[in-house]
């Protein structure tokens, strides 16, 4: 080998020496920054008739499982999901008050019946009837609190629709931006990978909005698409809308319905959003609240239908009506009585209609029986309705042999397309129970998938922090040994100088 050669291999170890040093430096000063990932920068061996001319440096690349990557993506949007999830019932919940305090709408149902039972003690005591108004009144707050609560929150799931599109968007000409750039940096033979970690970023950004797969190319080029098929685009200004909105109990979204949906450069794609807050908002405020609400306006119906059926308009809403429970739901009185039922005014005035009754009962083959109020006068210890009420409003049968009317587990929401499955619960007590523990119940089950997407994605980031994070020991090592041989091609260098310099100074 001749000393030009020599001195040529040399420079080119120590030219990729340079470069190797200056990425293990750049990795350690970003160990701790958010979306870098170790690089890589190797050599390639020149030669020409099997002889070596020295090493070619290549462009970084990193150091990454895209597959792992990936699935951390999809793990951060089941949390996003989660924790939207968990945050919005958690109101709900609060809502429904505490069933071991009895100040839930199954307890506060026990309470009234308990205040009615004391009262048929005494039906003449003035003191117990106003314990029975009170305890209605109780139930009656409860029922338009918890209404209230279920409103709020669909309404903040809408919300976050509105505000999920709009994060969406930035996210997508993030990513469309920095491709760009990647394919020109391709395209000129210039290292892209920290713009690819860029990139990267903004992916799992976009991931905690909808469940994504990423197909990318050789070119630095990729391809987000959406569960289900959809494509989602870039450079094409605000693809994700979703139009403000105030919702209401009656108000839902697809068919004749005026809620607006989550539009993709103008096509609906609601029902096709899954995973990530998208998939999340679009079920709380499409099913699983309109359901609570159904639930809740099913339960308060049946109440202020069972006393009425019996002589005693104990609740109306603000009209003084009884809705009809023998109808479907939707598009029926029952539709938000939750929100309007209160105690009948007549009978917060006048607490001894608790005793004697409100209307006559006429008999009808399959309902309740006859029944006539106690007239102006009548006997004080009148007992006849308190008996029916205890008997008939609570129990499975309107009379004798007449069941009551079932309470609804189809047919729900404001479109009547939804499904409860408190089914076979004929007393009002055992449904008011069951409704609250499985509404209250959706927050704990959120809770339990929450920390479970939470634990999954805490795995996948430890693993692809160990495959593709910056380890500065590890780091250090390498500069270590890089040092070294730098140490040795300069001693090279500095021979094969020392060889011209002897031959320069024979010639002279």
């Amino acid at each position: 080998m001749s000393m030009d050669l020599a001195l040529s291999v040399a420079r080119s170890g120590l030219r990729l020496l340079d470069r190797q040093m200056a990425r293990t430096a750049d990795d350690i000063a970003n160990a701790g920054t958010e979306g870098h990932t170790r690089k890589i920068l190797d050599g390639r061996a020149i030669s020409a008739n099997g002889a070596g001319l020295g090493v070619r440096t290549g462009m970084p690349v990193r150091d990454v499982d895209l597959a792992l990557q990936d699935a951390g993506a999809r793990a951060g949007g089941d949390v996003a999901a989660g924790e939207l999830r968990t945050r919005l019932l958690a109101a709900v919940e609060t809502a429904h008050g505490r069933p071991e305090d009895g100040d839930s709408i199954g307890g506060l149902l026990s309470g009234l019946r308990a205040a009615l039972g004391t009262l048929r003690e005494a039906p003449e005591d003035p003191m117990r009837r106003g314990a029975v108004v009170q305890a209605a009144q109780d139930l009656a707050a409860r029922y338009n609190g918890t209404a209230a609560a279920i409103a709020a929150v669909r309404q903040q799931a809408h919300d976050a629709l509105v505000e999920e599109a709009a994060a969406a968007n930035r996210a997508l000409a993030e990513i469309g931006a920095l491709t760009i750039d990647i394919r020109r940096e391709f395209a000129a033979g210039r290292p892209a990978a920290d713009l690819e970690d860029r990139r990267d970023t903004a992916i799992a950004r976009l991931a905690g909005s909808l469940d994504i797969s990423v197909l990318r190319g050789r070119m630095g080029e990729v391809t987000v698409v959406g569960r289900g098929g959809i494509v989602l685009p870039f450079g094409v200004g605000e693809a994700f809308s979703v139009a403000p909105a105030t919702v209401a109990p009656g108000t839902f979204h697809g068919g004749a319905g005026t809620l607006p949906g989550v539009m993709l450069n103008g096509q609906d794609i609601t029902r096709r959003m899954v995973g990530g807050r998208f998939g999340a908002a679009a079920e709380l405020r499409d099913l699983t609240l309109p359901r609570m609400q159904a639930e809740i306006d099913l339960s308060a119906a049946h109440t202020a239908s069972r006393f009425a059926a019996q002589g005693l308009r104990l609740f109306t809403d603000a009209a003084n009506t009884v809705p009809d429970v023998t109808v479907p739901y939707a598009g029926s009185a029952m539709l938000g009585f939750a929100g309007a039922i209160r105690v009948n005014p007549a009978v917060a005035a006048d607490p001894a209609l608790v005793r004697d009754g409100t209307n006559a009962i006429v008999a009808l083959p399959g309902g309740p029986s006859a029944f006539v109020p106690n007239p102006a006068g009548g006997p004080a210890g009148f007992a006849t309705l308190l008996d029916r009420l205890l008997s008939f409003t609570f129990g499975r049968e309107a009379a004798p042999g007449a069941a009551q009317p079932p309470i609804a587990s189809g047919g729900l929401g404001p479109d009547g397309t939804l499904v409860s499955t408190l089914s076979g619960l004929g007393t009002l007590e055992v449904h008011g129970g069951a409704l609250v523990a499985a509404q209250a119940g959706a927050r704990a089950a959120a809770e339990q998938g929450y920390g479970r997407a939470v634990a999954l994605s805490e795995l996948l980031a430890a693993r692809s922090e160990a495959r593709s994070g910056v380890d500065v020991d590890r780091e250090v090592a390498v500069m270590v040994e890089l040092q070294n041989a730098y140490t040795v091609n300069a001693r090279v260098v500095a021979t094969v100088q020392a060889m011209w310099d002897a031959l320069f100074g024979a010639v002279r």
